[in-house]
């Protein structure tokens, strides 16, 4: 039996109906929206991994490929942290250096195992398959707060290098004795001339003497010639020791004063620091200034003046030989300390080669300077010894 509580208004049951459709179709819609989205963000997803798949295939390619090359690489590479230890190394590093070398400090490995060189960067190195010659080179990185080493075998390089000197060397020696076979050539015929001449029967004691002494200065120069050119080739100064080297210029300009004097130019000698020290051989120096003096005294004319100067900076002395003579063109500058060059007749073209010799021996250089017509300037500077020093 039906009530007035339990009936239902067919019209509010039909608006029901409506609204749960309408619910029913935007929540459809919404549904349909969302899987829209999902699917655009999927496909967006798959892009954006397939983008960081091959970033990161390719980040691999090239680690691998940057390990290959560390790997194959014929110089070695030496990875230190901010402490100086051997991270790591590459199999070249480990054949140049041994195994063993990770976690020791690099600066006491080069302390027990590397030996300088005069050159810069460039080491010896006792390995086990014998005597090595090494470039090291060492770059910060301080944003990674380590340092990398890169080593290179110089040893073939060192050798060539070593070969060519001496080859080098060789070439020099045959042109020396070319040069010596011409040199002896002209005074050894006059002296053979002039001995000649003292066989002869009905020459006077004037003449004999006369003769005599032409032959012995001939034979003096002789002298002189071989023992510049043995001078030359040997290569090396006597023993050194510590001079004054304002004592050297005195003997040197006391061992020209009768050639200056005969011909009428005035050496003047000025000494800014008479107490410099200098290590070398103390007659070699002398020859050598002598030298020096020598070629200025003929470059110079009667009345001219010649200076020799010394002068000192904080770890080097310079001595200046200036003259004001005829100077020099920039031909005969450029060849002016090769063996034999010389533009005297009775030069041997030894003596500035020889002065370049010795002062490179003593660790120090050699300049010259010249306007032609206007003199010259040769300069030689060496370091110098301090007064705590002993031989």
């Amino acid at each position: 039996m039906n009530t007035g509580n339990s009936f239902i208004d067919p019209h509010e049951l039909e608006q029901a109906f409506s609204l749960f459709n309408e619910a029913s179709r935007q929540l459809s819609a919404a549904y349909a929206e969302l899987q829209g989205q999902v699917t655009s963000l999927t496909a967006q997803l798959e892009i954006a991994n397939g983008a960081l798949r091959r970033e990161l295939e390719e980040k691999a390619a090239l680690s691998r490929r940057l390990g290959l090359l560390l790997e194959r690489l014929p110089a070695g590479v030496v990875e230190l942290d901010a402490c100086g230890l051997v991270i790591q190394m590459n199999p070249a590093a480990e054949r140049l250096l041994g195994h063993g070398v990770t976690g020791q400090s690099w600066k006491l490995l080069k302390q027990s195992r590397l030996a300088a060189t005069p050159e810069s960067d460039l080491w010896s190195y006792q390995s086990e398959q014998g005597l090595r010659w090494l470039s090291v080179v060492e770059s910060n990185i301080p944003e990674e707060e380590i340092s990398l080493l890169l080593i290179h075998d110089l040893t073939e390089s060192w050798e060539l290098q070593q070969a060519l000197a001496r080859h080098q060397r060789l070439a020099a020696m045959g042109e020396m004795a070319a040069g010596l076979a011409h040199q002896l050539r002209t005074p050894l015929a006059t002296a053979l001339l002039y001995t000649g001449h003292l066989t002869r029967p009905e020459l006077g004691d004037a003449e004999r003497q006369r003769f005599a002494g032409k032959a012995l200065d001939r034979l003096r120069y002789l002298e002189t010639l071989i023992g510049n050119m043995l001078q030359f080739v040997r290569g090396q100064a006597h023993e050194l020791e510590i001079v004054h080297l304002g004592e050297i210029l005195d003997e040197a300009a006391q061992a020209l004063a009768h050639q200056y004097a005969q011909k009428d130019i005035h050496l003047l000698v000025r000494c800014a620091d008479p107490e410099a020290r200098v290590r070398v051989n103390r007659k070699e120096m002398v020859g050598a200034l002598s030298n020096m003096l020598d070629n200025a005294c003929h470059a110079s004319s009667a009345g001219m003046q010649v200076e020799m100067t010394l002068s000192c900076s904080r770890d080097q002395a310079l001595v200046e030989v200036r003259d004001h003579g005829c100077g020099m063109s920039e031909e005969v500058l450029a060849r002016l300390f090769d063996p034999f060059f010389t533009t005297r007749k009775e030069g041997t073209g030894l003596g500035l080669a020889i002065v370049r010799n010795l002062v490179t021996m003593y660790g120090g250089g050699v300049r010259a300077e010249s306007i032609l017509g206007e003199g010259s300037s040769l300069q030689i500077w060496l370091p110098l010894v301090a007064a705590q020093s002993t031989v």
